[in-house]
C-alpha cells in the first residue's frame, strides 16, 4: 500500500498524530509538514479516506522495513498443504499395496492431504465391491494418523477417496 508522504500531502487540513502516537489536533497540512521537520522525521497520510483525513510524524523508512520484515515473517510461518495421489487397481498385489501404503503414510506424516484412487479398467467395472474394499482397507490402516475427509466414491471409472492428517505440522 502506498502512502502519501511530505510535499505529497494537498489537504487542506489534516488531523496530526505525533511520533509518540499522542494526538496533536486537527493543524493545516503546511504546519504539519513544517512540525514534522522539526523532529527530523517525515509526515505520512495514514488514512486517507477520514475526514479530515488523518497524517502521522513517522521515520517512514524504518515503518516501510518493519512492515517488509512482519510480511516476510508471516510468510515463513505458513505452510502450503498438497493433495498428494496414490492410483491403483483393484488386482493389486499385496506387496504394491503395502508399498502405497508406505508412501501414503509417509505423505500424511509430512501433514500432505492424500487422494486414493482406484482405477477400474474394463470388466473391473462389474466388481466395483472390490475397489471399494481396497479403500476401506487402506483408510483403516492409516486411522491412527489421518482421517478419512470423503469416504470412497465411485466417479466414471475412478473410485476415490480423500485422507487428512490428524495432527498438522
Amino acid at each position: 500500500m502506498e502512502h502519501q508522504i511530505n510535499e505529497e500531502i494537498t489537504d487542506k487540513e489534516v488531523r496530526l498524530v505525533g511520533p509518540d502516537g499522542a494526538q496533536l489536533g486537527i493543524v493545516s497540512s503546511a504546519e504539519a509538514l513544517n512540525i514534522s521537520l522539526n523532529h527530523n522525521l517525515d509526515l505520512v497520510k495514514i488514512a486517507p479516506t477520514a475526514n479530515p483525513p488523518v497524517c502521522k510524524i513517522m521515520d517512514y523508512g524504518k515503518y516501510c522495513f518493519e512492515q517488509s520484515k512482519r510480511e516476510k515473517e508471516a510468510k515463513k510461518n505458513q505452510r502450503i498443504v498438497e493433495v498428494k495421489e496414490i492410483r491403483m487397481s483393484p488386482g493389486i498385489g499385496i506387496n504394491d499395496f503395502n508399498i502405497k501404503l508406505k508412501n501414503g503414510q509417509k505423505f500424511l506424516k509430512e501433514g500432505d492431504r492424500l487422494k486414493v484412487t482406484v482405477r477400474f479398467r474394463g470388466r473391473e467395472m462389474t466388481h466395483t465391491n472390490i475397489g471399494q474394499d481396497l479403500l476401506t482397507r487402506f483408510a483403516k490402516q492409516c486411522e491412527e494418523i489421518a482421517t478419512v475427509d470423503k469416504d470412497p466414491k465411485l466417479d466414471g471409472r475412478h473410485m476415490t477417496m480423500f485422507l487428512s492428517p490428524k495432527n498438522a505440522k
